[in-house]
């Protein structure tokens, strides 16, 4: 399982070439390089499972993060890519797409929440938006890649799973 991933709320029109290297590094490559490091011993075994945890924000871009949500957009593509490169190999790979998520991201001081105004007001905002109202709780997120991962998605591969209480992408 690839989860990595981290950035702080910004304009497009801010963003440097430093910001958006950063943002490659930590958010996409760290996925290629795990996987590239993880694929020879599971053509050796002859199967294996990935899940890359990319976003929502990666399906339909967040205004307030639009580096992250490029290279989680990137994240999908790759995934369903080695899904289809590695198949004949035994090899699945999927992706799961979080809406915003009770962690330490939104939640600590100085995290997405507070970066963008009074905490719990932003935090009550999130998670009106989202149809089940509420922030996702992380072990919401964990029991699907738990799933993906396990031997019950055996024929589940190159798909893109929602774990974002109904909705496609944070609208602030």
């Amino acid at each position: 399982m690839n989860n990595v991933g981290g950035n702080d709320i910004r304009r497009l029109d801010d963003l440097t070439d430093d910001d958006w290297q950063a943002s490659f590094e930590l958010n996409l490559l760290s996925a290629v390089r795990m996987t590239r490091a993880a694929l020879p011993g599971m053509r050796e075994r002859g199967h294996g499972s990935i899940v890359n945890v990319s976003s929502s924000a990666g399906k339909r871009p967040s205004m307030s993060m639009p580096d992250y949500s490029v290279m989680k957009a990137g994240l999908l593509s790759y995934s369903r890519l080695v899904a289809d490169l590695y198949a004949s190999d035994g090899i699945r790979c999927n992706a799961v797409t979080p809406g915003p998520t009770a962690t330490e991201a939104w939640l600590r001081e100085g995290g997405l929440a507070e970066q963008q105004g009074d905490r719990d007001a932003v935090l009550a905002k999130v998670g009106a938006g989202r149809p089940l109202g509420r922030l996702a709780d992380p072990e919401e997120v964990a029991a699907v890649i738990v799933f993906l991962l396990s031997e019950r998605a055996s024929y589940v591969t190159g798909a893109a799973w929602s774990a974002d209480g109904g909705t496609v992408a944070i609208i602030i």
